[in-house]
């Protein structure tokens, strides 16, 4: 797969997973993809395969009641990765939090194999979704 592919790979990641269509983006994922998740609250470490990568999106969705969003400002394709600049949006538990993020993704053969989360700041992030 090329740069080009890889990006809409990306895109279409972040359109499934702000409609809420599992199906797609678990299709989109390699069976055996790790996602980090930075920092030291109640979700941050390393998700293991598929259903743990789902497993994370929909405690994300759970705990803010589904107002969970993020926004793909830009993309930026490589070789070997391809970067998701983005805005995250939700609301828990009567607070809001909106931070920026970056979202580092390796590609094989059209999957995602590995996701890194990097958030603007980690700690009121992990603060938040604990």
């Amino acid at each position: 797969m090329g740069i080009e592919e890889n990006a809409a790979v990306v895109r279409r990641g972040y359109e499934a997973f702000n409609t809420g269509d599992v199906e797609t983006l678990k299709g989109l994922f390699a069976p055996d993809a790790v996602y980090r998740v930075g920092g030291n609250g109640g979700l941050a470490g390393d998700k293991h395969g598929q259903q743990e990568v789902m497993g994370y999106f929909g405690e994300l969705f759970s705990r803010s009641g589904g107002t969970v969003k993020v926004q793909l400002r830009d993309v930026i394709a490589g070789e070997h990765h391809t970067i998701g600049l983005q805005t995250a949006e939700a609301q828990r538990n009567g607070k809001s939090m909106k931070q920026d993020g970056v979202l580092v993704f390796t590609l094989k053969d059209g999957k995602v194999t590995e996701v890194s989360e990097f958030q603007e700041d980690t700690a009121t992030a992990s603060e938040f979704w604990s």
